[in-house]
């Protein structure tokens, strides 16, 4: 009885084939890595027959192919271009029709940089290197030859999604609308600090949702929140039932105006922090140790006790604590009379340190920005690098449930079945 061959494994011929490769190189003096390097070689070589299948399929016959002949359209000849990769730069062979209507589409004309070139510089990018940090890196490791100019070509690309993303629609309602600011060097005649506003919010299914980001003066008022308020509820935000911000001049009347059902609470963290900045290091521990049970008072009342007594302990030493929290008190209370889990939810920073973590380190590397779009496309690409999607979206906690059933309590008829 006849055999029946045996199909050779595939993994082993790979390897094998691998194997070859390396042993010729080798024996040939061949580097597998750099300039002229087998890696270079065989992307060549996988560029140039995907091409050739491109035409193949474009005017339907192989080449040689006698069903060719009296066509109406045939190969005519190559021309040779060079795309950079992540192998470095490879020169190819396109190859080109009489009726000159072949497009290539895996490198199109005009194409000088395949796709992992782009994402690569954006991905730099985001993480805060300058153009020259990355031409140098491409340069260093890839052997590419990417010029500055090039890298803000490939960059100002982020702008056309930018603006996409900025105008999307929104969802209908939002639990919690966090409203916070980092501040960057933009050079304007002079190099001064100038806001960059971030509005972040928490989705009805507990997920983190930049909705978009504002360049300011820091001179804003009543007027700009409200243009800024405006325009989240003209892409469909029609309620907020919580805004947390840092005392932002103007946001409250601004609120009131667009939402006026929304309760405006100060950002008890900033609170804190901007407590710290008026006491010495060495009191830090004890001023929040003694601000604790402030915050954490189970009602107004009891806060309020809380609070003389911390002023009778460290008001003749630190009067500007003290004002500061008195200025500041009619919106710091508002959350005290929620349930806990909602507490939880406008006390927990970490969102938000991990948002703003990434955005400050993207932006002292770059020290400062030549204006204010520059600015903008930076603190964008930070913000799209958090998350795989590109959509700035992240789960805000993965206890979700309890939290949602408590804003679903407090605010009757304001979170629908439709929206759950």
């Amino acid at each position: 009885m006849n055999e029946v061959p045996v199909e050779p494994d595939r993994a082993m011929t790979d390897e094998q084939l691998i194997s070859m490769l390396v042993n010729r190189a080798r024996s040939e003096g061949l580097q597998l890595t750099g300039e002229g390097g087998l890696l270079q070689q065989l992307t060549k070589r996988v560029l140039e027959s995907a091409l050739e299948g491109e035409i193949t399929d474009h005017l339907g016959y192989d080449r040689h192919d006698p069903a060719g002949k009296n066509s109406g359209n045939s190969r005519n000849g190559t021309r040779s271009k060079t795309v950079v990769t992540d192998v470095g730069p490879v020169e190819v062979r396109v190859p080109r029709d009489v009726a000159g209507t072949f497009e290539p589409q895996l490198v199109r004309k005009r194409q000088r940089r395949l796709s992992g070139v782009d994402e690569m510089v954006l991905s730099l990018s985001a993480k805060g290197l300058t153009h020259g940090e990355i031409s140098a890196h491409l340069a260093e490791v890839y052997g590419a030859n990417v010029s500055k100019q090039t890298i803000s070509t490939i960059t100002d690309k982020v702008m056309d999604g930018m603006a996409e993303w900025q105008n999307r629609p929104l969802d209908r309602v939002y639990p919690v609308l966090f409203v916070d600011a980092i501040n960057v060097k933009i050079r304007d005649g002079h190099v001064a600090n100038r806001p960059i506003y971030l509005a972040m919010a928490v989705t009805v299914d507990g997920h983190r949702d930049i909705l978009g980001i504002w360049a300011g003066d820091g001179g804003e008022g009543a007027k700009h929140w409200l243009a800024v308020l405006t325009e989240l509820k003209n892409r469909g935000v029609d309620d907020v039932l919580m805004l947390v911000c840092d005392g932002l001049k103007g946001l409250p009347q601004a609120v009131e105006t667009v939402w006026p059902r929304t309760i405006v609470q100060t950002c008890v963290i900033h609170l804190l922090r901007n407590s710290f900045r008026y006491a010495a290091r060495q009191d830090w521990d004890k001023i929040a140790r003694a601000l604790k049970p402030v915050y954490t008072a189970p009602t107004e009342e009891a806060a309020l006790e809380r609070f003389y007594e911390f002023c009778e302990t460290w008001g003749r030493k630190y009067p500007a604590i003290v004002r500061l929290w008195e200025t500041s008190w009619a919106e710091f209370v508002p959350f005290l009379a929620f349930d806990v889990e909602i507490r939880k939810v406008i006390c927990s920073t970490n969102a938000i340190e991990s948002v703003n973590a990434r955005i400050r380190k993207a932006v002292r590397a770059r020290g400062h920005f030549p204006n204010e779009t520059a600015a903008l496309k930076c603190v964008f690409m930070a913000l799209m690098s958090l998350d795989p999607t590109g959509q700035g979206r992240k789960r805000w906690t993965m206890r979700w449930k309890a939290p949602l059933n408590a804003f679903q309590i407090a605010f009757e008829g304001r979170l629908t079945p439709a929206n759950l």
